[in-house]
């Protein structure tokens, strides 16, 4: 037996180096389990969004250097479609124009006229819900095909608004056949739409103290006052949010320049995504639209990048 016991020494020290032991083995199995039916719950999720996100966002910028019909072989033709776009077609720029001055006009009126509505809501005390509700409805159904009928109908010669004009006998007006008024028709209904902007500064005003009103009254400081040097800067935060946010809608805006105006009188109304619709699904060349749709989306980068650059200077957050 004596003889055995450097054997049995050895093989203690071999146990040593074995495999973890089958307990733990299965609470590795057992993880290894949750883990894997973890990503079996999301796969959904992670092949929607390779399959209808990823790889059409990569297809189109191959696209985009490439001449392709919707039918056959897409072409490669390099960067023509980007010099095209630049040199050669009055259609981009004047659609790159029109949306600019929707954007441009549209975002900051809403902004605006948001801020207004959701001060005066935060005053109201009964029934708040269901004004915040009933104000919230053009954002729900504002981007709809009906609503985009309606304003139509609502703008139209013989429409409402000239109806009402002329039993105030005032003069009517053809509001979407002038290339002066037809735009800024677009416009009124993107402020319309002030919704969503103005439950989210409405719960901005609702986060910020009310000491800090308290105490400006009892140093003397008018409403006037406690708006500009309290409630402004303590709201620039969400400024910036609904900034971005509808910054990047405004671009985007297509349903009311195509039911509405269907682009024109003469191009006045035609916004760019517009113009990039028509390019892919009426005049069948995908690869000139990608292109569109890849400058767009450098505009989009380029602005919003620019916004959060200058927030530096005008955003106030409580830890400053």
């Amino acid at each position: 037996m004596g003889l055995r016991e450097p054997e049995v020494q050895n093989q203690m020290q071999k146990n040593k180096n074995l495999p973890p032991t089958k307990k733990f083995n299965r609470k590795r199995v057992g993880r290894e389990f949750e883990n894997g039916m973890g990503y079996m719950f999301i796969s959904p999720f992670i092949i929607g969004t390779v399959m209808l996100t990823l790889f059409p966002i990569v297809y189109s910028l191959y696209l985009s250097f490439t001449n392709f019909n919707l039918v056959g072989e897409a072409d490669w033709i390099g960067l023509s479609n980007y010099q095209e776009m630049f040199t050669s077609d009055p259609m981009f720029k004047q659609a790159l124009e029109v949306t600019f001055l929707y954007a441009g006009a549209g975002v900051p009126l809403r902004l605006v006229f948001a801020l207004l509505i959701a001060l005066a809501l935060n005053k109201v005390v009964e029934a708040a819900g269901l004004y915040r509700t009933f104000l919230y409805l053009p954002s729900i159904v504002g981007g709809s095909v009906g609503v985009a009928i309606m304003w139509r109908q609502l703008f139209g010669n013989d429409g409402a608004l000239n109806s009402v004009l002329a039993s105030m006998g005032l003069p009517t007006h053809s509001w979407l056949g002038d290339p002066d008024t037809a735009i800024w028709t677009l416009v009124v209904l993107y402020i319309w739409q002030f919704g969503s902007s103005m439950l989210i500064f409405l719960a901005g005003l609702r986060n910020i103290p009310k000491t800090y009103y308290e105490a400006s009254s009892v140093d003397g400081a008018h409403k006037i006052q406690q708006f500009f040097k309290i409630t402004l800067p303590l709201l620039t935060p969400v400024i910036l949010f609904n900034l971005v946010m509808q910054t990047i809608q405004g671009f985007m805006a297509f349903t009311p320049s195509f039911i509405i105006t269907a682009g024109g009188p003469m191009n006045s109304t035609l916004l760019y995504i517009l113009y990039m619709y028509r390019n892919a699904f009426q005049f069948f060349d995908m690869g000139y639209a990608s292109a569109l749709a890849w400058f767009m989306l450098l505009i989009i980068a380029v602005f919003t990048a620019l916004i959060f650059k200058s927030s530096d200077r005008w955003v106030h957050y409580d830890d400053n």
